[in-house]
């Protein structure tokens, strides 16, 4: 369903009603949004400070079938250049409170990965520290069972705060959630992430810190941090590594406009500036031609496409 623009309007008066004036923006860019620094205008983009104004916002947008996306990070999504008809509901800039109970670091679904990783080493909490380069969300972060470094977001979590499609919350423990690699029942039942827990150990906070740096040096190393992308932009296919696969196919530095694969490692597809999200696509479609037609390798993409 597409809301008419008369339709919009009343909507963000709804909205306004629940988290103020300043948090619902009409006409938002998306490339202010995602780390690939691409995405045409949101109709409505929605920024809910608590759980209870998510709940109320996702259960006006259903009950007027209007279609909405939450966001995290955007580190992980290609928005198209046209945007999104419909309800984005953001909530990095909501969604952040923190709390520790002993061994248990409990983040909501907007706190940065990186900065629920430097807050466990802080209070010398041992097991985050894979995550400390990864750029995206602790609900975006469940959702896809993120992971670095042979570590992965299910090794970690406890538990997690969801609102169902019916718009009830549940709290649902690890062994609930069918998590596997990149995805998770977060992903596959269309549930919304709150809050997560993760269960983590005491451990020397100069230990931690020297391992993150170690990983963070890593990624520097081997890693395009200097230009805009979405992380690694495919899955890795089962016994093989995407880098390799699309290196090997001769598509290492190949550009289409604004968008091409990474010198520095070719699993990444970059925003060599002023890329579109359909150049994005262009170079994304190459990749899987080539690599299908010279190896037999279906290459799937772990970036998200919306719009």
């Amino acid at each position: 369903m597409s809301e008419s623009a008369y339709d919009l309007e009343g909507l963000a008066w709804k909205f306004r009603s629940i988290v103020g004036e300043e948090d619902v923006l009409l006409n938002e860019p998306m490339s202010e949004h995602t780390t690939f620094k691409i995405g045409g205008p949101a109709d409505l983009y929605v920024i809910p400070e608590d759980a209870a104004e998510l709940a109320e916002i996702l259960d006006i947008c259903r009950e007027r079938e209007v279609p909405y996306f939450v966001l995290g990070k955007g580190s992980d999504l290609l928005v198209a250049d046209e945007g999104y008809r419909g309800v984005i509901i953001g909530l990095a800039d909501g969604l952040t409170g923190v709390t520790a109970d002993d061994e248990l670091l409990t983040c909501e679904a907007g706190v940065p990965l990186r900065e629920a990783s430097e807050m466990a080493c802080e209070l010398g909490l041992t097991g985050l520290e894979f995550a400390c380069g990864i750029p995206g969300s602790v609900g975006g972060a469940c959702f896809m069972n993120a992971g670095a470094y042979d570590g992965c977001i299910a090794d970690v979590l406890s538990c997690v705060r969801v609102i169902l499609p019916t718009g009830e919350q549940q709290t649902l423990g690890i062994d609930e959630l069918a998590m596997g690699y990149r995805t998770s029942r977060v992903k596959t039942d269309n549930l919304v992430v709150v809050s997560a827990s993760f269960a983590l150990r005491c451990g020397d906070p100069k230990k931690i810190r020297a391992k993150m740096d170690d990983f963070t040096l890593r990624r520097e190393e081997k890693q395009p941090l200097e230009l805009p992308s979405a992380g690694s932009t495919f899955k890795r296919p089962e016994g093989y590594f995407a880098g390799k696969l699309i290196t090997d196919a001769g598509l290492r530095g190949y550009q289409y406009g604004g968008a091409g694969i990474s010198t520095k490692h070719a699993g990444f597809v970059v925003n060599l500036g002023g890329a579109t999200a359909a150049d994005v696509r262009a170079v994304i479609a190459h990749v899987q031609d080539e690599v299908e037609r010279q190896f037999g390798v279906h290459m799937e993409p772990e970036v998200r496409f919306l719009g």
